[in-house]
């Protein structure tokens, strides 16, 4: 999935990094966590995670990543369906559900009646995020899944294990050039094929991984750990609004929406980070209230946070390191300019 600030690119450097400082831990805590990749990485290397974001559907891929350590078996559903599994492996249930799922009918739904070109065509705004097939398909699939568990015939790893499945398999058909604030005003070639829905990859560790959805700073003085990870949003563009429809299929909620693009309201998600005036005083909040051996910040040098503001709020509390290197900066459109950033891990050892 593409996302602002997603690291899946950048973890493998910064753990070399960690590694040539001798930074080595057991807990890992990732509090803006997005996409969850950087959890993942460590979930990898056998890491117990605290995971934490704001929005609902970071906390369905989180859910499904970072605290589900077990292979869904799906037995009650398969049962219920009557599906019978021929494979040696019980990896491959999650596979004959999504192939189930991927033949219901289509419905039109929430999705199909506000975000296509055939649902809102009698609407004040006329939208294109997805094809009229596609969104239909959405819509059925995510309405089944809800049904599942309402019936009690998959618990909470199963669903959230599908939910994440949609939001991953979504952002392969969506007609927007990387974010959803605006849809593109021509077809995306990849927007007009067939929507699939594939599994994604479950990563399986010995350790109790817990997720929290909410605002981070209200759990931090909770959480004991070894290596606290922050990437808090870097300028005043809220995170939110460019996903609001990822939000919408993970919530399924019927909400009010409005504007060109359909958007739901985010007032209760804005990050405290997006703002000149209150960021650098919830980062010194974090510092001084969190418990961790070692804080690990990820930033850039376009930043609202100044370079020598950052240094001296941790320096405050112990040893900062700062180490930069070019980075390709994330642009939602697919034009071929390239812009490198100076990506900033700022290192503090306590």
């Amino acid at each position: 999935m593409r996302f602002i600030g997603n690291k899946e690119n950048l973890v493998k450097n910064m753990y070399s990094i960690l590694r040539s400082k001798n930074i080595y831990g057991e807990i890992f805590c990732d509090f803006f966590a997005g996409t969850a990749n950087v959890g993942k990485f460590f979930k990898g290397l056998n890491y117990k995670i605290y995971s934490s974001d704001i929005l609902y559907f970071s906390y369905c891929l989180q859910y499904a990543y970072i605290k589900n350590n077990t292979i869904p078996k799906f037995d009650k559903l398969l049962d219920y369906l009557n599906i019978k599994n021929n494979y040696l492996f019980s990896d491959s249930n999650l596979e004959l559900i999504l192939e189930y799922l991927n033949n219901i009918d289509s419905f039109e739904g929430f999705i199909y009646n506000n975000y296509t070109i055939g649902g809102t065509e009698n609407k004040e705004y006329r939208r294109m995020y997805f094809s009229d097939e596609n969104a239909k398909k959405i819509d059925a699939i995510r309405i089944e899944i809800d049904k599942w568990k309402n019936y009690n015939l998959i618990n909470d790893n199963e669903y959230f294990i599908l939910i994440a499945s949609l939001i991953e398999s979504v952002s392969f058909f969506s007609n927007v050039s990387g974010v959803y604030a605006a849809f593109q005003k021509k077809w995306d070639k990849r927007a007009l094929k067939p929507f699939i829905l594939k599994p994604i990859n479950l990563i399986i560790n010995e350790k109790e991984n817990e997720v929290f959805f909410g605002n981070s700073i209200n759990i931090i003085k909770n959480i004991k750990t070894d290596i606290l990870y922050l990437d808090p949003p870097y300028n005043e563009r809220q995170y939110a609004p460019n996903y609001h429809i990822l939000e919408t299929i993970a919530r399924y909620d019927n909400p009010k929406i409005k504007g060109v693009s359909g958007m739901r309201d985010y007032s209760n998600q804005k990050s405290s980070f997006c703002n000149k005036k209150t960021a650098l005083n919830d980062l010194e909040f974090i510092i001084n209230n969190a418990n961790y051996k070692y804080c690990i910040l990820s930033y850039n040098n376009e930043g609202i946070m100044e370079k020598e503001n950052i240094i001296s709020v941790m320096s405050k509390v112990g040893k900062v390191d700062l180490i930069e290197f070019d980075y390709l900066k994330f642009k939602s459109n697919s034009n071929n300019n390239k812009k490198f950033i100076k990506e900033q891990l700022y290192i503090l050892s306590i």
